[in-house]
């Protein structure tokens, strides 16, 4: 190759090496606002002409970014515990990363166990003598069928139903029973309290009741048998509700005009979540006392009921 033409074009490459070019310019997003908004990053230069008509013009300036995020939630702080304040449920939190913080994470696994031991636990005996509730047994022989076979639960024993015979009153206007349910925590917690109430108001109603008596691991159903083999105008049953993760110790009252095997849920009366927290248990006693009139009233309850009322 000539050399001459090798100098040369070794010149040009150093020269174009050291030219100085203009550094570049970025744009960042700004992530944590509301709406995105950009910021230039870089040297700044003013406009300036190029060969032609052509020109450069400077990066556009950005305008002022609306408030963050940080400062939106302070100001909605106060509503936000408003909230909190008139819910049990577990909103506002926080979080610690993508995981729950400490407290909140053992206040979970705390509430997780208390809703085990109230499905797996058994009722306080002394609560029962002290109320003089004799117990009777469904077909139900273990807690793992109890979970497993609803419909054992729904069926008294053959002990069991022939001690009811044996022990009850027949064909009284009311007939109450108890049951453990899914949450013996809920009988042990509000059993007194709603028992002695709902038997308060319905003497001051006038309205008569059987032999009260407990079941052991009955499910709703379980009243249709004994309304089988009793026949009262209305079964009253005091049951534990199916735990969750806020209260393990929630009662409900399923309440049935003369019921039978074969009844269906439409046809029960239900007031539910009696506990500390919820309907408070001598309310819930009292106020059971007035349904169970009015359902001896109009000869009905569930959907019928709602009908006669108009």
């Amino acid at each position: 190759m000539d050399r001459q033409l090798v100098e040369e074009v070794t010149r040009m490459v150093v020269e174009r090496m050291g030219e100085k070019k203009p550094e570049a310019r970025a744009r960042l997003w700004i992530h944590n606002d509301k709406a995105p908004s950009y910021k230039a990053v870089g040297q700044e230069r003013e406009e300036e002409e190029v060969g032609g008509k052509a020109k450069l013009s400077p990066f556009p300036k950005t305008e002022k970014s609306p408030s963050s995020r940080t400062e939106e939630t302070e100001e909605d702080s106060g509503d936000l515990k408003e909230l909190i304040k008139k819910t049990s449920a577990r909103i506002g939190v926080g979080r610690a990363g993508v995981r729950p913080k400490t407290k909140t994470w053992l206040k979970f696994r705390y509430d997780h166990a208390a809703a085990v031991d109230a499905v797996f636990g058994q009722v306080d005996g002394s609560l029962l003598e002290t109320l003089d509730l004799f117990t009777v047994r469904t077909k139900v022989t273990d807690q793992d069928t109890y979970i497993r076979r609803p419909d054992y639960g729904r069926r008294l024993s053959e002990e069991g139903e022939e001690k009811v015979r044996d022990a009850c009153r027949k064909r009284p206007s009311v007939q109450i029973i108890v049951s453990d349910g899914l949450s013996s925590k809920a009988v042990d917690e509000n059993l007194e309290d709603v028992y002695l109430s709902l038997n308060q108001s319905l003497e001051a109603l006038g309205i008569e009741t059987g032999t009260p008596f407990y079941i052991d691991k009955g499910r709703v159903a379980v009243m249709d048998h004994v309304g089988e083999i009793l026949e009262p105008d209305v079964v009253c049953l005091l049951v534990g509700e199916r735990p969750g993760l806020v209260s393990a110790e929630s009662m409900s009252a399923y309440l049935c005009y003369r019921p039978r095997i074969g009844t269906i849920e439409s046809e029960r009366q239900v007031v539910s979540n009696i506990h500390r927290g919820g309907t408070p248990p001598v309310e819930a006693g009292a106020y059971l006392g007035s349904v169970i009139e009015k359902i001896l009233d109009y000869g009905a309850s569930g959907v019928e009921l709602v009908k006669k009322e108009g």
